[in-house]
């Protein structure tokens, strides 16, 4: 595993962002683990996200793309620090462009979109926190689609919760689903795998993050809801 992905894990655990305990998710599932990427609030906890998406981006799509489109409301700061850090690691200005949860009728930046305006024959990677049943992405899609002749380039989160996705194939994890019902590629800064994996019995400030109990939980979930 690459040594930036390591240090990813350690700075979500670090930020209090990913936990491990008794969660009931949006889908109504109960988690061993949760991710919140609003707990990421100071400014550099800030650079240093915008640097480990930049960096998987990278790794993913390479440069042939020209927006970074991040959904409201978690995907608008995502965009945005996405952004300023791939101009200042790899050179390249990407634009950042978000929608707006209720389109503006009048000034100079009216429309359904915040930042810059999508127009025919731009490049988009979609931009989001975490894709738990890929369900977001049926209001995603159609607003970057609508927007013109745009090519969706593909979809980077920071973590692949490595589940089962809306069609509950236990062959396709929900990037897996969202790559072949859209046709565009998708990808994680890191997989739970990877997560649980690196953690496992490792000591960060002090403590072990995942011990056996936490770990034995984690494989009893992915029995439940993880791909086969």
């Amino acid at each position: 595993m690459e040594r930036y992905k390591e240090e990813f894990i350690e700075f979500m655990v670090k930020s209090d962002v990913l936990k491990f305990g008794d969660f009931t998710l949006k889908s109504g599932r109960k988690s061993p683990f949760f991710m919140n990427a609003g707990a990421y609030v100071t400014g550099s906890q800030l650079s240093k996200l915008g640097e480990y998406y930049a960096k998987a981006i990278h790794d993913k799509y390479g440069d042939d793309f020209d927006v970074l489109f991040g959904p409201a409301y978690k995907g608008i700061p995502l965009s945005v620090v996405t952004a300023e850090a791939y101009s200042r690691l790899y050179g390249k200005e990407i634009k950042y462009s978000s929608n707006r949860k209720e389109e503006k009728d009048h000034g100079a930046d009216m429309g359904s979109l915040l930042g810059y305006k999508i127009k025919d024959g731009d490049k988009v990677v979609m931009i989001e926190d975490v894709t738990t049943s890929g369900k977001s992405m049926e209001e995603t899609v159609p607003i970057v689609r609508a927007q013109g002749d745009v090519e969706i380039v593909g979809l980077m989160v920071s973590l692949n919760r490595c589940e089962v996705g809306l069609s509950g194939d236990r062959s396709k994890s929900a990037l897996d689903e969202v790559r072949d019902v859209y046709g565009f590629e998708t990808g994680a800064i890191v997989s739970m795998k990877e997560v649980s994996e690196y953690l496992y019995n490792r000591e960060i400030d002090g403590r072990i993050i995942i011990d056996d109990d936490i770990m034995e939980a984690i494989n009893n979930y992915y029995k439940e809801y993880g791909v086969q």
